[in-house]
């Protein structure tokens, strides 16, 4: 039996122990998300183990390959047995819902338990700490975290968000925290404030940010014509991703160096099966009263003139003509005024000077 010394310091090794196991904790993901509507979202994964494509793309239930690919802007030919090495960050897309005030994913990913699992495994390993053996087990509602079998499915509840931010919608991502990462480096990889990652992550310090942690980061979206009514509504895209739509019919790119505006042209791809409709072939992609087909543009003046893509429905496809003005706007004095600014601070300073002469003259 151990003296009595011997038990206080193994005491006080368990407490410390204790305490260092709290704080190495990570803070649960939590998004928060009030949207009535189902949206798409972007969630970091690393996988433990050298992989595939087609293994992670099972492991989610990424419907479609080329959803994935666009998602990391890879090449649209990359075949599904790419190898993806151990410490390769990718970028998992997936449909978002809220409810009672938080985003998760869409009862997607399920994960079919296997032989030596323990939820906190799921979720620590197979995961990457995406999720936490706690969220798993209210998900699920699972009465006790530790009985678990084999075969048993789970839906594992990746965090996201439909919600605008500060009035603009835009493409919630959960960004997985690198070591020696910090809030300022990442709001200036984004092109997102250091406030706004605070407030949306419920974050009081920035010193706070810890590695591994998943940050909800708005990433800005590419503007688009889509109607409301269209059945890919909201169709959101961020910088340097692409996407098919329209049952594979269409080809959208989100390019920043194109006025961030949605680029959509048809895929020539075969219309995928749905239930949603029965294409046999895709449907006609020109717009109404012009010569235009989707994605052709003209040019006049100053003006560019586009057949843009405007959403889907059971029977067609929807386009819209869109105008863009390409001439150069007011000049710019350096400090962001305009030319009409420029010259209202000039007939100030004349009115001034008129008023300094006229009262010079009359004291001579």
């Amino acid at each position: 039996m151990a003296s009595p010394p011997t038990r206080t310091i193994l005491f006080t090794l368990l407490v410390f122990s204790a305490i260092a196991t709290v704080s190495l904790a990570q803070t649960p993901p939590r998004f928060n998300c009030s949207s009535t509507s189902k949206c798409h979202s972007l969630i970091d994964y690393i996988p433990p183990n050298a992989t595939t494509i087609a293994a992670v793309q099972k492991l989610f239930q990424v419907k479609h390959l080329l959803s994935f690919l666009g998602a990391n802007n890879l090449p649209a030919n990359t075949l599904s047995n790419f190898s993806l090495p151990a410490s390769r960050k990718i970028k998992i897309p997936f449909n978002c819902k809220c409810n009672n005030g938080t985003g998760l994913s869409d009862k997607r990913p399920i994960y079919t338990v296997q032989s030596g699992d323990s939820l906190d495994k799921i979720a620590e390993s197979t995961f990457a700490r995406l999720v936490t053996f706690l969220q798993i087990q209210i998900a699920n509602k699972l009465p006790d975290p530790n009985k678990i079998d084999v075969g048993q499915e789970l839906w594992i509840p990746l965090p996201c968000s439909c919600d605008e931010v500060d009035g603009n919608r835009v493409v919630h991502y959960g960004h997985l925290v690198e070591s020696g990462s910090s809030i300022s480096a990442i709001g200036g990889r984004y092109n997102v404030s250091e406030e706004t990652i605070l407030r949306l992550n419920g974050i009081a310090d920035p010193k706070d940010l810890q590695a591994s942690q998943v940050l909800d980061i708005p990433l800005k979206a590419c503007s688009s014509m889509i109607r409301q009514d269209s059945l890919d509504f909201p169709f959101l895209l961020s910088n340097d991703t692409y996407d098919y739509t329209a049952n594979n019919c269409v080809l959208c790119q989100c390019d920043a160096a194109k006025n961030w505006i949605l680029d959509c042209k048809p895929s020539q791809l075969k219309p995928s099966s749905v239930k949603s409709s029965n294409w046999s072939s895709c449907p006609a992609m020109a717009c109404e009263g012009s010569n235009l087909l989707l994605g052709n543009s003209t040019a006049s003046d100053c003006n560019t003139t586009t057949c843009a893509y405007a959403g889907f429905s059971k029977q067609t496809i929807f386009t819209n003509i869109s105008t863009l003005n390409t001439c150069p706007g007011p000049e710019d004095n350096g400090n962001g005024a305009s030319r009409t600014a420029s010259q209202g601070l000039n007939l100030a300073y004349l009115v001034a000077f008129t008023h300094v002469l006229a009262f010079g003259l009359l004291l001579i």
